[in-house]
């Protein structure tokens, strides 16, 4: 049977069809929408929750997306041990869900930030980021408002002991500095998995990274790492 990875839908998602394109015509892997009013996950092997401004991102960034029916399915696929990733506004909607440890403060300066990034590899403990090395460095675009990740100094200590720090924000040598951390993410935080490795939610966008007409291809080593790890590929 062929793998499949699903890419939900809310109302003001944007970055869908990026992922959509991403993993069908670029990573060549089966890809369908789930919309956020559907209940079941159609048996997929990954799924992705995508960037956007889910419901326009009222009240704060996932609180509203949260309570969509669909997310009582994804509650039951991170039950069962199966993989979710959380780009952007996906990570957003993780945290709101409390599928992931943490919360989102607006950034840093308050201005929307867009630009390419570097990525420092911080944990190689999940499917996420088995592919690579510690300390080995991608360079990804950003785009957000709040991106700004907030833990307290307990939940940041069980970060650190659970492995849970998938990727911090550093300069292109791989440094992680504070000139580096673009948005006053605790810890120059840029991604982090739940505790059994299962979920990733990360700010930075690989799915914006996948051509090298965009100037930037390391979102193909990205998700290369993860669907060979995954036996998606």
């Amino acid at each position: 049977m062929s793998k499949k990875i699903g890419v939900i839908v809310f109302p003001g998602s944007n970055c869908d069809h990026d992922a959509y394109h991403a993993m069908k015509h670029i990573m060549n892997v089966e890809t369908e929408f789930l919309w956020h009013k559907d209940t079941d996950l159609k048996n997929i092997d990954l799924l992705i929750v995508p960037g956007g401004f889910s419901y326009g991102d009222y009240l704060r960034s996932g609180a509203i997306a949260r309570f969509s029916p669909i997310m009582n399915a994804v509650q039951d696929y991170v039950k069962q041990n199966r993989p979710v990733l959380g780009i952007c506004n996906g990570f957003q909607i993780l945290l709101e869900a409390g599928l992931l440890p943490g919360a989102m403060l607006h950034n840093e300066k308050l201005r929307f930030i867009c630009k390419n990034v570097h990525l420092c590899v911080e944990s190689t403990g999940s499917a996420f980021t088995a592919g690579f090395k510690k300390g080995d460095v991608l360079e990804i675009p950003v785009s957000h408002g709040e991106g700004n990740y907030f833990i307290d100094d307990e939940g940041l200590d069980q970060l650190k002991q659970n492995d849970q720090i998938a990727f911090r924000y550093c300069d292109s040598e791989g440094n992680i500095t504070p000139n580096a951390n673009i948005n006053g993410s605790v810890w120059n935080i840029a991604g982090i998995t739940n505790k059994q490795g299962n979920v990733l939610g990360m700010m930075p966008h690989p799915e914006r990274a996948m051509e090298s007409v965009l100037g930037l291809t390391d979102g193909v080593t990205f998700f290369k790492s993860v669907l060979n790890e995954l036996q998606i590929a």
